[in-house]
């Protein structure tokens, strides 16, 4: 069994003189894949058609003796979850942050207990000027929500 999730985002497009809001990937040329290593080492041996996806390699980690590689990025269960719970969300505020541009406000790790984004967990951290909650895939990338109240946060240890 093989479960595939890919993130998108809602834009807001300017097409002409009216403004459309469309679905895009939110991480272009990325795809996350869910199931056992033997499950998808078979499937990608025998597809010709995927032949041209990569794994996003873990460089922290050592080389592996089976294929000479670093191993792929693995995503823990509960951090997948929780991207997915956020990447879910109707709103074009969604965006992604790149790490100088994401200012944490205490480094607490909140939970989202009302509104679009509730039981999402992350840090608050203020970007473009508005209170979000930031969700971390490490490795990969971090994701914010749009502003959040702070009557909507809850802090977790």
């Amino acid at each position: 069994m093989i479960y595939v999730y890919l993130p998108k985002q809602l834009t807001l497009k300017q097409i002409g003189t009216k403004k459309k809001r469309q679905w895009e990937p939110l991480l272009p040329n990325m795809v996350f894949v869910y199931s056992t290593r033997d499950v998808i080492e078979n499937t990608f041996r025998e597809n010709k058609e995927l032949a041209h996806f990569r794994f996003y390699r873990d460089k922290t980690r050592e080389v592996n003796d089976y294929d000479g590689k670093h191993p792929p990025i693995v995503v823990p269960y509960k951090e997948m979850m929780n991207f997915i719970k956020l990447t879910s969300v109707e709103n074009e505020h969604i965006r992604l942050v790149e790490p100088e541009h994401c200012h944490y406000k205490s480094g607490d790790k909140v939970r989202i207990v009302d509104g679009d984004f509730v039981d999402v967990e992350g840090r608050v951290a203020r970007i473009a000027g508005q209170q979000r909650v930031v969700v971390e895939i490490r490795g990969i990338c971090l994701v914010a929500t749009a502003y959040i109240p702070s009557a909507f946060l809850e802090k977790i240890t």
